[in-house]
């Protein structure tokens, strides 16, 4: 696989009228599809360059998490709003908080334990209230689910979203991510809620390099997306005019 080689000495921050951007050699970097990669704060830039100056002979995308997720935000996102909401919405109908165990007990305690108190959460902040089942059967959530977690998750950002798609599909459940999000929870507790089938196999039998390296992946996407919403709720901010606020 060919890998491009470092091409610029430095990495800086600059400000356009579309917000915050990255300059390479003074140059500011653009998403693949040639759109200016300008972001919402200050932080969230700072942390792109640093990324980006932290390359060695290589450029490796998988270290750039925050690079990542602010394209997926203006290239995915922005183009395709609907379409994405559409796709982070479509997990209330699998969320894995709703798919219990019937046996062991130990295994229903647990669930019980971290899973219900979420979904109180989520019925509590949506007014909807969702369906627990046993098993792996796909049980059709009440319509009001759906909307009433539309109307959540329309309220967001372009780079909300961005996060909240990543963090949605890395857990298997739109309530957890959401929950993340709010600040209910954070990313470790959200890794570890949606490890918990996982984490109960492996305390019987093992766990093998390949589900590891898996498991792993999924940690540090959920990581990077909770930093990448603090850069991008608690940093400097520009408006579209490029006025700080």
């Amino acid at each position: 696989m060919w890998t491009p080689k470092r091409f610029y000495k430095s990495a800086l921050t600059g400000e356009s009228s579309d917000g915050f951007t990255i300059l390479l050699d003074g140059r500011p970097v653009k998403t693949p599809s040639g759109g200016l990669l300008a972001v919402p704060t200050r932080g969230l830039a700072q942390a792109i360059a640093s990324e980006w100056d932290a390359q060695e002979e290589e450029i490796r995308p998988d270290t750039m998490p925050a690079q990542q997720l602010a394209v997926t935000a203006v290239d995915g996102v922005r183009a395709n709003r609907e379409t994405i909401i559409g796709e982070i919405l479509a997990y209330a109908g699998t969320d894995l908080l709703c798919y219990r165990a019937a046996e062991p007990d130990d295994l229903v305690e647990r669930q019980q334990a971290a899973w219900q108190p979420l979904l109180d959460w989520a019925e509590q902040k949506t007014g909807a209230q969702f369906l627990v089942t046993e098993g792996v059967i796909p049980v059709d959530q009440p319509p009001e689910v759906a909307a009433a977690l539309g109307e959540v998750v329309t309220a967001l950002d372009d780079f909300e979203i961005a996060a909240l798609s990543s963090v949605t599909a890395a857990t298997g459940s739109i309530v957890i991510a959401l929950a993340m999000m709010d600040g209910r929870i954070d990313g470790a507790e959200a890794f570890a809620a949606s490890q918990l089938d996982e984490d109960y196999q492996t305390g019987k039998w093992g766990e093998d390099d390949e589900a590891a390296a898996r498991r792993n992946k999924l940690r540090h996407d959920i990581l990077a997306a909770e930093k990448f919403l603090g850069l991008i709720r608690t940093s400097e901010k520009t408006t579209g005019s490029g006025e700080r606020t």
